[in-house]
């Protein structure tokens, strides 16, 4: 086994994101040749027996991670989140009207890709207020028998999660819930008693760039519009075990050794006790301060990427300069959005947020 001895810098990047060093180790001591198979899991036939086993290992470990229950299917695909905001829509729209509740910058781009295959209806949005909070599903303009409901459960960009997915049957609402959760995807429970699907791209919480995480419930899986691809519908892909076409192996592999290790490190309900503690330090320093501040209301602030902004701008360069001189990395803000912001996904340890906090308070110090 490969052994890393040096110290690495804390990478804050929103995604592709940081992962865990020992999953990073593993996978490069098994690199040229993985468990005497004499081959690099690059170079194995996805139909041969020993990718099959590393397949059926990443779902099974993934299912118990997340308590997916039994009438889900789990499928590995490509694309990312924004493709799937075009194959959502391809396969659950037969209804022809969907609706939206619009948080942020992702959740724009959702509605904007689907309105390509189906009435898309904007039934909220937080635009009004900057993308700072949500809004109350009494006050949402649903459709009458809509194909179904798509909200961002985090929004990477803006900084605003649903500590809480609403209960649609409350407020009377019949249609499924789609939900993409790329970005805090393990981070915490998932209530799937109100969720008939979700999707999520791995670079952020589960693995590399490459492989799209998709949960539907069975019997969602044959309502795919005539216009579908193959590839796409989750039906086909489904029956064929997400193999349909050449999944992407390598992507699947590396998920799976972090799936083991989520497992090892005591499963999502131990997560979201870490990420809880990290969010806390790194809010009550923002709020602690004369220099940064953070926009989003308190009850709805995101626990994995945490945008905050300098009161003088004219210091963030050299903010972010210092920050890259202590270890500190990809701290810059997306460029729609400005200032700084720090992903602190499942693989950040709290040392990596308490070193983030003392260069901030060290920063602020050298300014008063």
């Amino acid at each position: 086994m490969l052994r890393v001895t040096m110290k690495r810098p804390y990478n804050f990047s929103a995604g592709p994101a940081a992962m865990p060093q020992e999953v990073l180790t593993q996978a490069a001591g098994e690199m040229l040749d993985w468990h005497g198979s004499g081959m690099s899991v690059m170079e194995m036939s996805h139909r041969g027996k020993e990718f099959i086993s590393i397949y059926e290992q990443a779902q099974a470990d993934l299912r118990e991670l997340l308590a997916v229950p039994e009438q889900f299917r789990i499928l590995f695909m490509q694309g990312g989140g924004l493709a799937e905001n075009a194959i959502v829509p391809l396969n659950l729209s037969r209804a022809g009207t969907v609706d939206f509740v619009v948080t942020g910058s992702w959740s724009q781009k959702s509605l904007q890709e689907a309105a390509r295959y189906c009435t898309a209806n904007l039934a909220a949005s937080n635009q009004a207020d900057g993308h700072t909070t949500l809004p109350a599903p009494r006050n949402w303009r649903l459709s009458k028998d809509a194909s179904y409901l798509h909200l961002c459960s985090n929004e990477t960009i803006d900084g605003v999660e649903w500590q809480e997915l609403p209960d649609l049957k409350a407020i009377g609402y019949d249609s499924p819930l789609v939900v993409d959760c790329s970005s805090h995807v393990a981070s915490r429970p998932m209530d799937w008693s109100r969720i008939s699907a979700a999707f999520a791209g791995a670079q952020k919480n589960l693995g590399p760039a490459g492989l799209t995480l998709v949960i539907v419930r069975q019997d969602l899986l044959d309502r795919a519009l005539p216009i579908c691809p193959g590839a796409f519908n989750y039906k086909t892909v489904a029956d064929n075990q997400s193999m349909f076409n050449t999944p992407p192996t390598y992507a699947i592999y590396v998920a799976g050794l972090v799936f083991q290790w989520l497992k090892n490190q005591g499963g999502v309900a131990a997560m979201e006790q870490r990420n809880q503690a990290k969010a806390a330090l790194l809010y009550d320093t923002i709020d602690g301060s004369q220099l940064y501040y953070n926009k989003v209301a308190r009850d709805c602030r995101s626990r994995m990427n945490v945008p905050f902004f300098l009161r003088d701008e004219s210091l963030n360069e050299a903010f972010l300069s210092g920050a890259r001189e202590h270890g500190l990395m990809q701290l810059k803000g997306h460029k729609s959005v400005g200032g700084m912001r720090a992903s602190i996904y499942n693989a950040m340890p709290i040392e990596g947020v308490q070193a983030l906090v003392d260069y901030m308070l060290e920063f602020q110090q050298g300014r008063a």
